[in-house]
């Protein structure tokens, strides 16, 4: 490939872009960075009942983080695993600058159709105009 010297890999329900990302890296010999992105949560903290409610939301990050990093040790790469809570793509482009990243793999999911990715707005377009490096998309 190019040369590349830190990598961020972009997961979100499948392991696609893991699978790749980690390949790519074995390639390159490079420095990895996983990173899971979950939206803010917008709703009524007080109904919930729950006492600390970020509680709840850093456990559930924890686990997230655990099965990322059992499946890059499952690979025999070695990985940072961020997960962060925010925009997906106004996360994954901070971190990429954050972390110093030559290159950002993601995936996309091939049958979204011409209107799905318009009532939801394409976030890898967004990355890609918002990324301080190059964006690698592959099928999710």
């Amino acid at each position: 490939m190019k040369g590349y010297r830190k990598l961020l890999i972009a997961v979100n329900g499948s392991l696609g872009p893991l699978k790749e990302g980690l390949k790519v890296a074995d390639e390159e010999k490079c420095w990895v960075t996983v990173l899971k992105v979950t939206p803010p949560y917008e709703g009524d903290v007080n109904l919930t009942g729950i006492k600390n409610i970020n509680d709840v939301f850093d456990a559930g990050s924890t686990e997230l983080a655990s099965m990322l990093e059992s499946s890059v040790r499952e690979d025999g790469s070695l990985a940072k695993v961020r997960v962060e809570q925010g925009d997906i793509s106004e996360t994954i482009s901070r971190v990429a600058n954050e972390e110093r990243c030559d290159l950002i793999i993601m995936g996309q999911k091939k049958q979204q159709g011409f209107l799905h990715r318009l009532l939801s707005g394409n976030v890898v377009k967004k990355v890609v105009r918002t990324a301080p490096c190059p964006v690698l998309v592959v099928e999710a």
